[in-house]
């Protein structure tokens, strides 16, 4: 209804305005995932809608892309196994979140399996749908762990100093006119990736031809700050907008586990981290910021507002997106579907 959208807007946009005067990291992110999450769990009837998250999704595609210039491409090719090394970690984290959330979550091992990947969380919903796990389960674990993500990093960046609070000036000047050619021609990109199927669609197809124009030269315009304040804005709500009354009784036992699933899979992203920026010379702020558990949208957002290496941080989190989604298909119906630790414990659940 057009009274939920707009009641939704509103405290979404408070939540992001309270985040600004009180100086909170991620202001307009946080505070209208923060807010709208809140609210929601709470009772009131507000919605959002998916051409919004769609639309923020796209803004920070182009912004992102912007950042990949010649230069920056050679950067990225040269850590390339770094990257790559981050990726295979996320895999491992999967198994780990399996093992942990299906000994101690007292749900199946198709669902345990489907909620631990970190990435695609549509995707994953979808694949536990098809395989018989329980896809409203999944769906609130990928929700409870970027929140968690979002949250506990961007507090802790915050306290220990790391970032710049202001993003720097963009290298190519806003021009209105071709503005609204790059994002016309990123909208027509980004519906032909969704027709076609492609994770994260309303990201990457802007993203990929932002970073095709870039690298040859010809950037079109930058993205204005108040349109990426909006971008923040609409993911935030959309994220948000996940939870609801019924969202910490669904399944408590289940959810408390997948949060501390999530936050000890930051720990152990740290150590991931620690070990990849001393065999580099990528800093290790950045090196964070692209193997945190987190969503690709909300971890790049992080990373431009602080400005930590933005395309190496893409590059992490678009790798790792892209073997995660690839990988977890194949790996359950070729390996895990026949081990006897899933078939006994499915065994054991129909018992009782």
């Amino acid at each position: 209804m057009l009274y939920q959208f707009i009641l939704g807007l509103l405290i979404a946009l408070a939540g992001s305005l309270i985040a600004v005067f009180i100086d909170s990291p991620l202001p307009w992110m946080l505070g209208a995932l923060v807010l709208t999450a809140i609210t929601k769990m709470a009772g009131l009837q507000t919605s959002s809608h998916h051409r919004m998250r769609n639309a923020g999704q796209l803004i920070i595609g182009v912004g992102l892309g912007a950042y990949f210039t010649p230069v920056v491409l050679q950067e990225v090719g040269q850590y390339m196994g770094a990257i790559a090394a981050g990726a295979i970690f996320a895999v491992l984290l999967g198994f780990y979140g399996t093992w942990a959330i299906s000994r101690f979550g007292k749900v199946d091992a198709k669902t345990a399996y489907f909620s631990s990947p970190i990435g695609g969380a549509a995707e994953m919903s979808v694949l536990a749908e098809h395989y018989g796990g329980r896809m409203d389960l999944v769906a609130s674990a990928h929700s409870l762990r970027i929140l968690t993500v979002v949250v506990t990093m961007s507090l802790a960046f915050r306290m220990l100093g790391l970032g710049e609070a202001v993003p720097a000036a963009p290298s190519v000047t806003v021009d209105q006119f071709k503005l609204l050619i790059l994002l016309a021609g990123a909208a027509a990109v980004a519906l032909l990736a969704a027709k076609l199927k492609l994770p994260n669609a309303w990201v990457m197809g802007p993203m990929l031809l932002s970073i095709l124009l870039t690298s040859q030269e010809w950037s079109l315009s930058s993205v204005p700050q108040w349109m990426i304040n909006f971008a923040q804005l609409a993911i935030g709500w959309a994220l948000g907008d996940k939870f609801g009354p019924s969202f910490l009784k669904k399944a408590p036992r289940f959810l408390t586990v997948v949060f501390l699933f999530t936050f000890s899979s930051i720990l152990l992203c740290l150590g991931c981290s620690w070990v990849i920026s001393g065999l580099t010379d990528i800093p290790l702020a950045t090196v964070v910021l692209g193997t945190a558990p987190g969503g690709i949208s909300e971890m790049c957002i992080m990373a431009k507002v602080l400005q930590l290496g933005v395309p190496l941080v893409t590059a992490f989190q678009v790798l790792r997106l892209f073997v995660v989604l690839m990988v977890t298909g194949p790996l359950y119906r070729h390996v895990l579907c026949k081990l006897d630790l899933f078939k006994n414990q499915e065994i054991r659940l129909v018992a009782k």
